[in-house]
C-alpha cells in the first residue's frame, strides 16, 4: 500500500500541467499582494494621474523577475553554480541588478518626467526584491534536483534488487537440479522400478521451475506441491535408510509466497542429514494460520563426523537468507541452531 501511495504522489508531482498550474497560481498570488493589501483609496484625495503608467511598469517588472526566476533555475545554477563559476554568476547578477535600476530610471525620465527619480529607495527595493526571487529560485531548483536524484536512486535500487533476486533465484534452480539428477543416476544404476515415476515427478518439478518460479508470487499450495514432489523423490532414493516425517496443514483460502523459498531448507536436510548418520531422520512441518506461516525442518546429524564440503555447499541456505532479507525484511524470523544431535531450522513468515 505504501508503494502505491508513493508512486501516486510522484506521478502527480511529475505531471506537467499540474506543475504549470501551481506556478501560475503562485505567481498570480505573489504579484497580486500589493493590490490586495493596499488600503482603500481616500475619497478626499485626487487619484494619481500616473496610476496606469505605474501599473504597466509593475507588470513589466514582474515579468522580468519571473524570467529571472527561471533563468537562474534553468541556466545559471546548472551552468555556473554547479560548475563553480562563481565569478561569472556574480557578474550576471550585478548586471541584472544594474539593468533593473536603470530601467526604472529610464521609465520615469521618458513617461513621467515631472516625477523625480530617487536612487537610494530604488536600489534598496530592487536589491531585496531580486534577492527574494533569487532565494526562491535557488530553493526550488535545489528541491527539484533533490527529488529527481532521490527518484533516480530509488529506481536504481529497485532495479538492483530485482536483478539480485533474479540472480539468487537462478542460483537455486541449478543447485537443486544438480542434486535431483544425482538421484536419477542412483536409481538408474539400481535399475529401480521407481525410475519412471521419478522422471514424471522430475518433469513436473521442471515445469514448475520454468513456468511458475519466474512469477513474483505463487500460491502457497503450489509451492507445497513442489516441496512434496521433491520429498517423494528423495524418499525413493533413500528408501528405508532415512525416516522422513512430513506434516503440512494449509488453510482453505490460499496465501501467496515467493517461489522456491522453502525448498533450500529441505534440500539442506537431505544433503547433510543422510549418509554416515545412525538412525537418520528428517522431520518437516508446515502450518499456515491467520496469515502466519510456520515452517520447521529438523534432521539428525553426527557431531563426530566432519563433512567435506564441496563448492556448492551452503549455496541454498546462504541464498535463502539473503532472499528473506530482501523480500520480507521485518516480516520474517529465521532461527538455525543445533541441539541434542538435531539440526533445526525454524522459519516464521507473515503472508499476505
Amino acid at each position: 500500500m505504501t508503494t502505491i501511495t508513493t508512486d501516486t504522489k510522484q506521478a502527480w508531482y511529475s505531471n506537467k500541467w499540474a506543475q504549470v498550474s501551481l506556478h501560475v497560481i503562485a505567481w498570480v498570488t505573489l504579484f497580486s499582494l500589493p493590490y490586495l493589501l493596499r488600503p482603500s483609496p481616500d475619497q478626499r484625495h485626487a487619484p494619481d494621474p500616473d496610476e496606469h503608467l505605474w501599473q504597466i511598469h509593475y507588470v513589466i517588472n514582474s515579468c522580468i523577475l519571473i524570467f529571472f526566476f527561471y533563468l537562474n533555475a534553468g541556466f545559471l545554477i546548472p551552468k555556473l553554480i554547479y560548475r563553480k563559476k562563481y565569478l561569472q554568476f556574480s557578474g550576471i547578477l550585478l548586471f541584472i541588478f544594474a539593468a533593473l535600476v536603470y530601467a526604472r530610471r529610464l521609465f520615469i525620465q521618458v513617461y513621467i518626467p515631472h516625477k523625480q527619480f530617487e536612487l537610494r529607495p530604488t536600489i534598496l527595493f530592487t536589491f531585496f526584491t531580486l534577492l527574494f526571487i533569487l532565494a526562491c529560485s535557488t530553493a526550488w531548483k535545489m528541491i527539484r534536483d533533490k527529488v529527481n536524484a532521490d527518484k533516480l536512486a530509488s529506481d536504481k535500487e529497485n532495479e538492483n534488487l530485482k536483478t539480485e533476486l533474479s540472480l539468487l533465484r537462478s542460483q537455486v534452480s541449478p543447485h537443486f537440479m544438480f542434486n535431483v539428477l544425482n538421484n536419477m543416476v542412483a536409481l538408474a544404476r539400481k535399475q529401480s522400478d521407481q525410475l519412471e515415476p521419478s522422471l514424471i515427478k522430475l518433469s513436473s518439478l521442471m515445469r514448475y521451475m520454468l513456468y511458475e518460479a519466474d512469477e513474483d508470487k505463487v500460491p502457497l499450495d503450489k509451492e507445497t506441491d513442489y516441496l512434496q514432489s521433491y520429498i517423494d523423490l528423495q524418499q525413493q532414493r533413500f528408501g528405508a535408510k532415512v525416516q522422513v516425517n512430513v506434516t503440512m496443514e494449509l488453510p482453505e483460502h490460499g496465501y501467496e509466497i515467493e517461489p522456491m523459498l522453502l525448498i533450500p531448507f529441505v534440500e539442506n536436510a537431505f544433503k547433510h542429514g543422510t549418509g554416515l548418520i545412525p538412525d537418520a531422520r528428517i522431520d518437516i512441518e508446515l502450518r499456515a494460520r491467520q496469515g502466519l506461516l510456520q515452517f520447521t525442518v529438523m534432521n539428525r546429524y553426527n557431531p563426530e563426523y566432519t563433512e567435506i564440503k564441496d563448492k556448492t555447499s551452503g549455496i541454498g541456505l546462504t541464498n535463502v537468507k539473503r532472499r528473506l532479507n530482501l523480500l520480507y525484511k521485518d516480516n520474517h524470523q529465521l532461527l538455525i541452531n543445533k541441539k541434542e544431535g538435531w539440526f533445526v531450522v525454524s522459519l516464521q513468515l507473515h503472508l499476505h
